[in-house]
């Protein structure tokens, strides 16, 4: 019988259990952006979710599943099913097309399975993509969101970016960084937010796309905002309308499952209804850093 290495994290202060099961090939060396998450032993509060890594795991009967559909995440593919006992199924695909990891949860992401195949990259993206993904539907029912946005914090308040992929929000983040005084890196890709007490909450992660910052920090939500390229350096803060049709698209969801959705909906208008939302107009310049500083800080 293989062995069994049990591992407790906190992650936006939720509490997450992960276990190996098997031979040693998976164990917590898949993981080193888990890292500063890592904890001895877990408070009070119940289990966001528990997974487990066991390669034994198989895929359900094609009778007993039924196929949503098919994403392509721009790394490769992920394929989902919906299984007779309303939980999931999901085929984590690399860049090549080859299979990285198995997924199996249950309805509410809080009890789930994953195998991984190939080598120590192919498990690394198959694992971390799994617990992304795990991670964003079990906290969706707890007023909290992952959020596609670079974060940066100055003087206790974290100030997202979101943008398509490409279109500045990284650099934007490099202009606070070089040119404003206070200011630090809490995550370059997928910070996690969360409506505490009818408050917005900002959170470092686990992941965080190609830049290596892993850091387990909090913040207040200052403001989120857009980037959209221009030749003039301008700001807008958007109506709720405005502001619900930007946040959304950058927000992990499943469009298909009525109750995730919903949940993340809410969140949404949580957010708007206490958070700035503001539309950045741009250039990659210091100057576009100091009108949006000016325009959305709190102080």
């Amino acid at each position: 019988m293989g062995e069994t290495n049990v591992h407790n994290f906190r992650i936006a202060e939720f509490n997450i259990r992960i276990i190996f099961k098997g031979d040693g090939r998976n164990d917590i060396r898949l993981l080193p952006s888990f890292e500063p998450f890592k904890v001895k032993e877990l408070n009070e509060e119940p289990l966001l979710f528990q997974i487990t890594i066991d390669d034994q795991l198989k895929p359900w009967p094609k009778s007993e599943r039924e196929r949503i559909r098919t994403f392509d995440t721009g790394n490769g593919d992920i394929i989902v099913d919906q299984l007779a006992n309303g939980g999931y199924q999901y085929i984590i695909k690399d860049i090549k097309g080859v299979s990285c990891s198995l997924l199996i949860t249950n309805k509410d992401f809080d009890n789930c399975y994953c195998a991984l195949n190939g080598n120590y990259n192919m498990r690394c993206f198959g694992l971390n993509n799994a617990l992304m993904m795990v991670f964003a539907f079990a906290s969706s029912r707890r007023q909290t969101t992952l959020i596609h946005a670079s974060l940066v914090r100055q003087n206790g308040y974290g100030y997202a970016f979101i943008a398509k992929s490409g279109t500045g929000k990284s650099t934007q983040v490099s202009m606070w960084l070089r040119h404003l005084p206070g200011c630090d890196l809490m995550n370059d890709d997928n910070p996690i937010v969360r409506i505490i007490d009818e408050n917005a909450y900002i959170y470092g992660s686990p992941w965080s796309g190609k830049t290596p910052c892993y850091r387990n920090v909090k913040a207040k939500l200052g403001a989120i905002t857009q980037i959209d390229r221009a030749k003039v350096n301008s700001v807008d803060k958007l109506t709720p309308v405005e502001a619900f049709a930007v946040l959304l698209p950058s927000c992990s969801s499943m469009k298909w499952d009525l109750d995730i959705f919903n949940n993340i909906c809410d969140t949404i208008t949580k957010l708007i209804e206490t958070t700035g939302i503001y539309t950045l107009h741009c250039l990659p310049n210091k100057e576009a850093a100091e009108v949006c500083n000016q325009a959305i800080k709190l102080e």
